[in-house]
């Protein structure tokens, strides 16, 4: 197993920093290949990545563009796509390997927001259970490059919710999907700047607007009318 691990960012200076570090200590990380895809950020992350050695790809701006450009740029037979402002368990790379040697496909972690607030337990609680409305980018994703290959990638012209789109399509195969064991660390910066109610009320109407087919550019529209949206 060759795991290539793919970070998207968009002015991510402080977390990709924060990330890199937290990844330098990881079991194992001499046999992961690193690829920030950059979306035409204005601020620092780039400087960043080269003082800590870490190759920059240059994309467009879009979440799933920069991903599709990541993955076909690494070298590895794994895809492992993580946000900026998050820390995945140090032990990524065993658990990976364990759900490939299972013969599963594909997976992700269940979350814990970086938050004392309660009402936040609600939502990490929910990610322990595969359910297509408990999963989402935040909690990472691991692949083979043959499945991601074979479901042709992220659909670019998902300008919001490109995971929940690509988990759908996966669901029409037989691949195996795995909630590996651990939680991985997500920002609730989301969070700070709208109230809890109003997030959840964001996020049930934009799910609902996903699974009844609205075009991606309206769900990102009616999101960004809804809350303080950081694209």
């Amino acid at each position: 197993m060759y795991l290539s691990l793919i970070i998207p960012t968009l002015n991510e200076e402080k977390n990709v920093f924060e990330l890199l570090n937290h990844l330098s200590a990881v079991q194992d990380i001499d046999q992961v290949e690193i690829l920030v895809c950059d979306g035409q950020s204005h601020d620092r992350t780039a400087e960043v990545c080269a003082n800590m050695n870490i190759p920059v790809v240059e994309c467009e701006r879009g979440r799933a563009v920069q991903m599709n450009k990541g993955a076909r740029q690494a070298k590895g037979d794994i895809l492992y796509f993580v946000h900026a402002d998050t820390r995945p368990p140090l032990s990524f790379v065993h658990d990976i390997r364990l759900a490939l040697e299972e013969g599963y496909d594909m997976g992700s972690y269940r979350f814990r927001f970086d938050s004392a607030n309660k009402l936040l337990k609600i939502n990490n609680f929910f990610t322990r259970f595969n359910k297509m409305w408990t999963r989402g980018g935040d909690q990472s994703l691991f692949i083979t490059r043959e499945v991601f290959e074979l479901l042709g990638g992220y659909r670019e012209e998902f300008v919001i919710m490109e995971e929940y789109d690509l988990l759908r399509r996966a669901k029409g195969h037989d691949f195996r999907f795995k909630i590996l064991p651990g939680d991985i660390l997500v920002s609730a910066r989301k969070y700070e700047g709208n109230s809890y109610l109003k997030v959840q009320f964001a996020n049930l109407v934009v799910f609902n607007m996903f699974r009844l087919g609205y075009e991606p550019k309206r769900i990102l529209e009616t999101y960004r009318r809804l809350i303080d949206y950081r694209s």
